[in-house]
């Protein structure tokens, strides 16, 4: 709890410092971590939290949901597409949209289940192979897609700099990008490198280790 509020009034001062127009989120990533662990944060009224995992976010959060309206749950992990209903059904926010199949099966599941899901496309941007994401050139194609076929709610984009990269570079290539299709939702920065990711315009950072502690290694 204590980790919080110091992430927070750091947060506050690098927005007031340098004056930024961003009201940033932090998403407490909790995959590993128990409810218990996590109750102190949902007692305070945090309310925005991130996992990776489908059956681990319906074994810990479904009961939750049903007792806190306002919890605000993001998946951001690989999403497989058979899983995509499950993901529909239990997150409010997805950052790791990255294919015309994921893209057309999210589409399916919210009409059936009467929901729409707030969308992050992921970017790779170095073009990695062993990396998830949409390469800058094929997005706009997608975009159109996923907007336009599918009435998507796309509001921003996801990215996770390359080991060893800049990640200032990273973060201001993705803002840039994000600015040519007029979206002002950026998901990037974690425990390493959030502040760097507010400073150039990120609006939801994924914080685990820096506000729980070590992880359990399942």
């Amino acid at each position: 709890m204590e980790n919080l509020k110091l992430i927070q009034n750091k947060v506050n001062k690098i927005v007031n410092k340098k004056q930024l127009k961003t009201d940033p989120k932090i998403i407490v990533v909790t995959k590993t971590f128990s409810l218990s662990k996590i109750t102190p944060l949902l007692n305070s009224g945090h309310i925005h939290f991130g996992e990776n995992k489908i059956q681990e976010a319906e074994n810990k959060w479904l009961e939750a949901k049903s007792k806190n309206t306002n919890l605000q749950l993001h998946m951001i992990g690989k999403l497989q597409t058979n899983k995509a209903k499950r993901a529909v059904a239990l997150f409010d926010y997805i950052h790791s949209l990255d294919n015309e199949k994921l893209a057309s099966k999210i589409s399916q599941y919210e009409k059936e289940l009467n929901k729409k899901i707030k969308l992050f496309i992921q970017i790779n941007l170095a073009d990695e192979s062993q990396k998830a994401g949409i390469i800058p050139n094929e997005l706009n194609d997608f975009y159109q897609y996923c907007s336009k076929e599918l009435s998507l709610k796309i509001i921003g984009l996801m990215c996770l700099p390359p080991i060893n990269s800049n990640s200032q570079e990273c973060f201001n290539e993705l803002k840039k990008i994000a600015n040519k299709f007029n979206l002002k939702d950026l998901s990037m920065g974690m425990s390493a490198d959030y502040e760097t990711a507010i400073l150039n315009g990120s609006t939801y950072v994924r914080l685990g280790t820096v506000i729980l502690g070590d992880r359990n290694i399942i």
